[in-house]
């Protein structure tokens, strides 16, 4: 199938469209891609698409056409830990309609046997920020190995702010208290800033997991 070039979020993306040019629905959503040299899909709604203002649009062809891409975060993330094993690699985000309003925790879990845990929650009515702490949390109880290194990115300065930067929380603390201890139960975790809508694959994903589940209020 041909690609159209597109926005989202401000970031140019190939949209997969058919003969006619127009694009491919699968309900309400869209089929994309961040580099036509990516074999990785995303799917998001197709009323958070807009028209490029840049190139004519981009067909298949382009696909062979050789590039050179910045690896993205997780790929440069998956570094040999202290005890020379690979990192568990995640990405968190969380939404709310309204702060407070219905909420949603996204998290994208990549494991280095190739693995992948990609999951939004339904939080019910909540804060953002209780939505992105919620995430976290849900990393550090999904990880089985307490022992592999692991890497969390987030786009979230309140929550790492509360959790490595010694803020001190007026709210949610019995929430932070609660990641606080699941962070002791491992032996090596790193929390990271990640730049929210900036183009990162891995980071629009847990963001559109994140604001689906709080849209619809089921898991995703």
């Amino acid at each position: 199938m041909p690609f159209k070039e597109m926005k989202f979020k401000g970031k140019k993306v190939f949209v997969e469209v058919d003969s006619s040019g127009d694009i491919i629905r699968e309900g309400h959503r869209a089929r994309i891609k961040y580099r036509l040299d990516d074999d990785r899909i995303y799917r998001p709604f197709i009323e958070n698409l807009t028209p490029s203002t840049g190139d004519e649009p981009k067909e298949a062809a382009v696909r062979a056409r050789k590039t050179t891409a910045r690896p993205d975060a997780a790929v440069k993330s998956r570094e040999t830990g202290a005890a020379g094993r690979s990192c568990v690699t995640a990405f968190t985000d969380g939404a709310c309609l309204g702060n407070p309003g219905p909420a949603g925790a996204g998290y994208l879990i990549l494991f280095p046997d190739g693995r992948r845990v990609a999951r939004g929650e339904p939080l019910g009515q909540g804060t953002n920020n209780i939505a992105e702490l919620t995430a976290i949390l849900r990393v550090l109880e999904t990880v089985e190995d307490k022992t592999a290194p692991l890497v969390i990115f987030s786009d979230s300065s309140y929550s790492l702010g509360v959790l490595t930067r010694g803020w001190k929380a007026k709210a949610n603390q019995a929430l932070i208290a609660d990641i606080k201890r699941a962070l002791r139960g491992f032996s090596s975790v790193r929390l990271e800033k990640v730049k929210g809508h900036a183009g990162v694959p891995e980071n629009e994903l847990v963001d559109e997991l994140a604001r689906t589940a709080a849209e619809r209020q089921e898991t995703v």
